[in-house]
């Protein structure tokens, strides 16, 4: 069984009060599976690059145990470009660059190797993109876990609402929760939310942790507080990443393991903003992440004394 991890293979170019960089890699599906390795040796991404994507970006998957059969490369075009620029509260960004380029035209072809999918991540792509995915897989997943954003709700709610009704986790961050259930009050906008279709939401709100929701159970997640954030690029992905590959370990899907999944997802968040783009989440060991899951654990850690 394995799980397989759809979403963009890109170059970043990035900005921060930190500094800046050139072209690096970046993406959602290669934020997500370098987290997901961490925990689950079986990911697979499907992807599209162009012909600009070098055999040692690709090597940079594989030294990870990441299957690249899904990864489409196409001859003399460009992969996706992006490039922004981040305010001094490094929650906010300004978009430079968006080059769609082999993006524009994706059509996510699952190699048969990949039909044995038990776990199935959807990275922010468009919702008929997902459903694509979702429908040439032979049997249905175990679990699917979809990320999306505020620009799809924009353009292309119905087919959103669509794909939703797919899948069994969806996360979003908190300002896409209140749009998409026209809420202001992230309890009644869960609830709301939990009526299209998906079993559990997981409600992001960055520095500020992240909420999870199943039925009348819920669940909230602290952020560990960091003295510098130095790139923001890619946090969200990594959870999700670390999310699904501590599930996949677990092979067991209930509101326990997913409040741990939440944490560990988390855990792999908070190294990968500490450098610009992967950087710091191509050289973990497991005693970096065992420690950092421990400082997770120690923050909300206390016992009442009569």
């Amino acid at each position: 069984m394995s799980l397989i991890i759809i979403g963009t293979v890109a170059f970043d170019a990035i900005e921060t009060p930190f500094g800046k960089t050139d072209k690096i890699v970046g993406g959602a599906a290669t934020y997500a599976s370098l987290a997901a390795s961490y925990f689950y040796s079986k990911a697979k991404i499907v992807a599209v690059v162009g012909d600009d994507f070098h055999q040692s970006d690709i090597d940079t998957f594989t030294k990870h145990g990441i299957d690249t059969e899904g990864l489409q490369i196409k001859a003399g075009e460009k992969s996706f470009f992006w490039s922004g620029k981040y305010h001094n509260d490094m929650n906010s960004r300004d978009t430079l660059i968006t080059e769609l380029n082999v993006l524009e035209n994706f059509d996510p072809i699952i190699p048969e190797s990949y039909q044995d999918c038990e776990y199935l991540m959807l990275g922010n792509l468009t919702p008929q993109v997902q459903q694509t995915v979702i429908k040439r897989l032979k049997n249905r997943p175990k679990l699917i876990v979809m990320d999306t954003m505020n620009f799809w709700m924009d353009i292309m709610m119905d087919d959103l609402l669509e794909t939703i009704k797919m899948v069994d986790v969806l996360t979003i961050n908190d300002a896409e929760a209140r749009q998409l259930s026209g809420e202001y009050s992230l309890v009644k906008a869960a609830k709301k939310i939990l009526t299209m279709g998906p079993k559990y939401l997981i409600i992001k709100k960055g520095e500020h942790g992240a909420l999870l929701f199943h039925e009348d159970q819920i669940f909230s997640a602290p952020a560990l507080p960091l003295a510098e954030v130095f790139d923001p690029t890619g946090a969200g992905d990594t959870f999700a990443g670390g999310f699904i590959g501590y599930l996949a370990k677990v092979g067991t899907i209930n509101f326990n393991n997913m409040k741990n999944a939440i944490i560990y997802g988390s855990a792999l968040a908070s190294f990968c903003v500490e450098k610009f783009g992967t950087e710091k989440l191509l050289n973990l060991t497991d005693e970096d992440v065992a420690g950092r899951i421990q400082e997770f654990v120690s923050l909300s850690s206390f016992t009442i004394e009569a």
